[in-house]
Order: structure tokens, then C-alpha cells, then sequence
């Protein structure tokens, strides 16, 4: 029997949520078969199965949040190393609140198997240290050797005779095992971890598993039955609760850490875009464009990475530990998308040394693998300058919040008939609105106005790109 641990499958994350399973317990799995969907702070990602076998028991549950380390997964791989039967009373081990289940007997030695980058293959047998015995408790029975098995009532701690069930659950079969140690509870680890998360007391609950022990309907019923009033409140209130988790989360503290750690600093400037409007109209008529989507982001793009070498300080980082200003000599573009599970800022990777067909392809693959919510950690990480549309929900502009490791971020607004005054004369104009936000720590005033303005005036007449570039 093999477990397979929750990897970090990101830049030091911690934990995860259990999306989906593509597998249930008896079912045939082979090595690199994807097995379950997880969602981490930056994406969703599928996990394969690092081994041979047949599923055994799925650790946690669809919509669990899981600590990175963790057991999700066992499966059965005909090593023939199962799960110990139940042990009697005082050879129940301790580790905090242990349980009877986690003693597992040592694994044979095994052929040498095909196992996924990262895993190893581990020869010989496992074994567990020694682990040392219980004290015994004043009311444990003195046969300390005797199997859990059914008595008669009488036979029992007295403690197990005269408990009732708790509110929300239901009581224990009558002489099982469920009071192995007075004031222990008997429940395996994620029913333990699922427990601690929502806040209810083990040692409260009556179980209704094998032996007595808790299962996670048990937790799940007492957190109902707690919860009964408050939810009704909210109905009557016409409230609604949603958990903080996942990209959310992860969004959030990030911009807690970026709005009180770096010094913003915001500038507004209107452009007339008429041009530009105009050089995209004409870019979708070319052959090179032909099964490209050309939209005015992508001169907005163009724009800012011209700027970008124009002005190499604004494409830089704050490192606060050495107190160094890190300057990159390449662009990894962030585009702020709005997905269902929250904002994501991929970046186009060495954007600065695509030609502009690339650059298109590059943004629409980057929206359409956002869309459908398969963004990688990798697509969002190492991202050095970004930019975000806000002009596509129809706003004018923002204050936009730097993404975390940048010193910049240009907030793009709706382009929209406007009265321009062009040769003296007022004319209707394609009209936007530019703010630059960034990092007054790396980027003084001076600065952060010539690379809005050079952006600007790119977009106003789009020749200038091939004259700076």
C-alpha cells in the first residue's frame, strides 16, 4: 500500500483544494495518469499518479483544503503491505491523539517501479521507528491484551455506558471500541485536519464509524447542527458567507503587501487614440493577422515594451533584503485577467523580443488559457511589467495596485468618442485614458511621467514604435 503526499506544485506553497477526483476507490490506476484536479493559490493544476495500482481509499474530499505533505491518495500496488487490524486497548499508539489505523506494518522489499520525476524509488522496506507504550489510564480494562471486540454492557468503561449522543450526531454501536482511551478520539487524520479547519472538538462527538470512530459525516453533522441558528439568521438577513480560499486568498494578500510595502504613486494622462484605432482596423486586413484576434491592447503592448527600453529602470524590482534596485534587460509582460476564480496576471514570457504576429498570438493564447481557467503557477511567475484593460468593463481608468516583484503597471481605459481639439478646431476623437501606477521607492516622478508619455504618444501617432523601437 501506497500513499501519495499533496506536492508543492508551485513557488512554496502550502496548501491546496481538492477540486475534482477522476478516480474512487477501486479503480485501476497506472503511473502519470492524471487522478485528481487541485487549486493552489495561483492556479488549477492535475496531478498524476505516481504509481501502479488499485485506489485504495481517497484521503480527502472534493472542496477540502489540504496542508502540502499530506496523504491524498493510498493505492494498493500488490506489495501486500495493507493496514493493520485493529490492536487491543493499550497498544494503541501515541502521537498527540493517535489512532489505531495509522499502524502499518512494514512494507517488503519491492521491484524497482516507474515512478514520476521527483518521487524516487525507494528500495528495501520501510519501517517505522519504535513507538513507545501508553500509560495506562485507571479505567482501562486489566487484560490490556483482550480484542476489541462486541461485550456485553457491562463490560465497558463506564464513561462509554452512560454518554449520550451529541446534538447533530449519531450514537456509537452499543461495546465497540469507541472509547479505546478515556477522553481520546478515535478518527483518522484528515477527519482530524477536517475538524481542527471548521473548529469542532473531537472529543465532543460520538462516532458512528468502525470501532466507534469519528468519520467526517460525524464532524460535518455537529458543524450543521451548530450552525442551524446562524444560517437561518442569514436567510432572514438575506446575508451570504464566502470562504476567503484559493486565488481570492492569494490575491488578497497580495495586494495587502503591495499596497502597504511600496510607496504608489498614480498618473492619469488622455491620449487620442484615433490613429491607433485605425492601425488596428488596418492590421486585421493583413495576411500575418489573418488568424490572429487584433485588438487595440496589443499597440498598447507594443507601446509599453518600446517605452520599456526607452526608460530600463521602469522594468525593474525593490529587492527590501539587499537593499538592491534589480533591474531586468527583459520584459515578461503581465496581463491582469478576470476569470471566475478570481484576477490572474500571466505574463507573455520575453515579450520584448517578439515581432508584433507573435505578440498577438502570445496575448490571445494568454486570455484563452485564462478564460478556461487552466493558467499554470509558471505562467504567472517572474512577470515584470504588467498591464490591465479596465477599458473592456467600460471604465475610464483606476488606481491600479503593482503586482508583487514589480515596480509599474499601466491601467488601459475605454476608448470612446470624445470633442478634441485638433489644428484649433473641435473634432470628435477616439479618446482613452492612460494611469501609470509605480514604485516611487524605484521610480521618481520624472520618470514615471516620460515613460507615460512616450507610451502616450506612441498611441496617438503608432509610426512612433518603429521610429523608438
Amino acid at each position: 500500500m501506497k500513499e501519495f503526499k499533496l506536492p508543492d506544485v508551485g513557488e512554496g506553497l502550502t496548501e491546496a483544494e481538492i477540486v475534482r477526483w477522476h478516480v474512487k476507490a477501486g479503480d485501476q490506476v497506472k503511473v502519470n495518469q492524471i487522478i485528481v484536479e487541485i487549486e493552489t493559490a495561483k492556479a488549477v493544476v492535475e496531478l498524476p499518479c505516481p504509481f501502479d495500482g488499485v485506489v485504495a481509499a481517497l484521503m480527502a474530499e472534493e472542496g477540502e483544503t489540504v496542508d502540502v505533505g499530506k496523504p491524498i491518495i493510498s493505492v494498493d500496488d500488490g506489495t501486500g503491505g495493507g493496514a493493520a487490524p485493529a490492536p487491543a486497548p493499550a497498544s494503541v499508539p501515541e502521537r498527540g491523539q493517535a489512532l489505531a489505523e495509522d499502524m502499518v506494518p512494514a512494507l517488503p522489499k519491492e521491484e524497482r517501479q516507474p515512478v514520476l520525476v521527483g518521487y524516487g524509488v525507494k528500495m528495501g522496506a520501510a519501517k517505522r521507528r519504535p513507538r513507545k507504550a501508553p500509560p495506562s489510564a485507571p479505567s482501562a480494562p486489566s487484560t490490556p491484551s483482550a480484542p476489541l471486540t462486541p461485550s456485553a454492557p457491562s463490560a465497558g468503561p463506564p464513561a462509554a455506558r452512560e454518554n449520550g449522543p451529541v446534538t447533530g450526531t449519531a450514537a456509537a454501536p452499543s461495546g465497540t471500541a469507541a472509547s479505546v482511551r478515556p477522553g481520546a478520539a478515535l478518527a483518522k487524520p484528515p477527519v482530524r485536519k477536517l475538524a481542527k479547519d471548521l473548529g469542532v472538538d473531537l472529543t465532543t462527538l460520538t462516532g458512528t464509524g468502525p470501532q466507534g470512530s469519528i468519520t467526517r459525516d460525524d464532524v460535518q453533522s455537529a458543524l450543521e447542527a451548530a450552525a442551524a441558528p446562524a444560517v437561518a439568521h442569514a436567510v432572514r438577513t438575506g446575508e451570504e458567507r464566502i470562504p476567503v480560499k484559493g486565488v481570492r486568498k492569494a490575491t488578497a494578500q497580495a495586494m495587502v503587501a503591495s499596497a502597504f510595502t511600496a510607496p504608489h504613486v498614480t498618473e492619469f494622462l488622455q491620449v487620442d487614440v484615433t490613429e491607433t484605432m485605425d492601425a488596428v482596423g488596418r492590421l486585421r486586413r493583413l495576411a500575418d493577422f489573418a488568424e490572429v484576434k487584433v485588438s487595440p491592447l496589443l499597440l498598447v503592448a507594443k507601446a509599453v515594451l518600446v517605452a520599456a527600453r526607452r526608460y530600463p529602470m521602469i522594468n525593474s524590482a525593490w529587492d527590501e533584503a539587499a537593499q538592491e534596485i534589480v533591474v531586468k534587460h527583459h520584459v515578461n509582460l503581465g496581463i491582469a485577467a478576470a476569470t471566475p476564480r478570481g484576477l490572474l496576471v500571466p505574463n507573455v514570457k520575453d515579450a520584448h523580443a517578439m515581432s508584433l504576429p507573435d505578440l498577438a498570438r502570445a496575448l490571445g493564447a494568454l486570455a484563452e488559457t485564462a478564460r478556461a481557467g487552466r493558467t499554470q503557477p509558471a505562467d504567472m511567475a517572474g512577470g515584470t511589467i504588467t498591464i490591465t484593460n479596465v477599458g473592456v468593463f467600460g471604465v475610464d481608468a483606476g488606481t491600479p495596485i503593482l503586482n508583487p516583484g514589480e515596480s509599474a503597471i499601466l491601467a488601459f481605459g475605454q476608448v470612446r468618442d470624445m470633442p478634441w481639439v485638433v489644428d484649433g478646431q473641435i473634432v470628435p476623437r477616439k479618446v482613452c485614458t492612460l494611469a501609470l501606477s509605480f514604485d516611487h521607492r524605484v521610480v521618481d516622478g520624472e520618470l514615471g511621467s516620460l515613460f507615460l508619455r512616450d507610451v502616450g504618444a506612441m498611441l496617438e501617432d503608432p509610426l512612433r514604435m518603429l521610429a523608438w523601437n
